[in-house]
């Protein structure tokens, strides 16, 4: 008898879906994870990690029910509908409202998180590991650039932000002129800055080194040359930076 087409698609695809599944579950099994910049960061890979747990048996099921399905009914020239199944539908109804529930209370935990809500991140105490208080630096936006004013240290900077190691930073973000975006993605920080008002933002760098901030919002024809470097030094060492910058003025 010549085989359908299906048949042959069936064939084809069945090997083809459990190699790229396979090569997904080594890939997640032997990845090792990076250590996060900030505690924002943390908190963000966290969330993520916590959603593939859920995801991946998910896809397996699917594929796994999908490679099933070819192979079982590949030759099924006659087609039937599934007869109705009250049990096996109030099953997927339900695990569907326990994983949506799963999903919606972690991302609640984190947009809850003070170094990720900027409300949060506003009326938050200093936190225990942080005995020196706070840093306090206004970030002022502008067409296109960036400044930085250190409260209480007489100290201000153009594009480059110095930030301790291992140590709470407040940032209070104001724009000159039309809407920005504060973004640091190596660690973490993303906070839109409107005129006219004052946002909140708070991170607590845990890695020594140097990253990039952007403008991550259309601001005018210089948008792509409005960026900054983002310095964590250990906290010897920002205070030496802080005299520094005074002698200098």
């Amino acid at each position: 008898m010549r085989r359908s087409r299906a048949s042959r698609i069936a064939e084809v695809a069945a090997p083809l879906a459990v190699a790229v599944v396979g090569v997904v579950v080594v890939a997640v099994l032997l990845s090792t994870p990076a250590a996060a910049q900030s505690a924002n960061r943390s908190a963000i890979d966290d969330l993520n990690e916590q959603l593939l747990y859920v995801a991946l048996p998910l896809v397996l099921f699917v594929e796994i029910t999908l490679v099933y399905a070819l192979y079982r009914f590949r030759n099924n020239d006659d087609p039937q509908p599934t007869t109705k199944d009250p049990a096996l539908e109030i099953t997927w109804t339900a695990a569907t409202g326990v994983i949506l529930l799963f999903v919606g209370l972690s991302a609640f935990f984190v947009l809850a998180n003070p170094y990720i809500s900027p409300a949060a991140a506003a009326g938050a105490p200093d936190a225990a590991s942080n005995p020196g208080g706070a840093v306090e630096i206004e970030v002022v936006a502008y067409q296109w650039g960036w400044e930085f004013r250190y409260q209480g240290e007489n100290v201000t900077s153009q594009s480059q932000l110095v930030l301790p190691n291992d140590r709470d930073v407040r940032f209070s973000l104001v724009t000159r002129d039309v809407i920005h975006s504060f973004y640091v993605p190596e660690l973490g920080l993303k906070q839109d800055i409107i005129p006219g008002q004052s946002t909140q933002a708070r991170t607590r760098a845990t890695e020594t080194g140097e990253y990039t901030l952007y403008c991550a919002e259309l601001c005018g024809v210089g948008h792509t040359r409005m960026h900054g470097t983002v310095t964590v030094l250990p906290q010897e060492e920002y205070d030496e930076w802080l005299d520094e910058q005074r002698a200098e003025n």
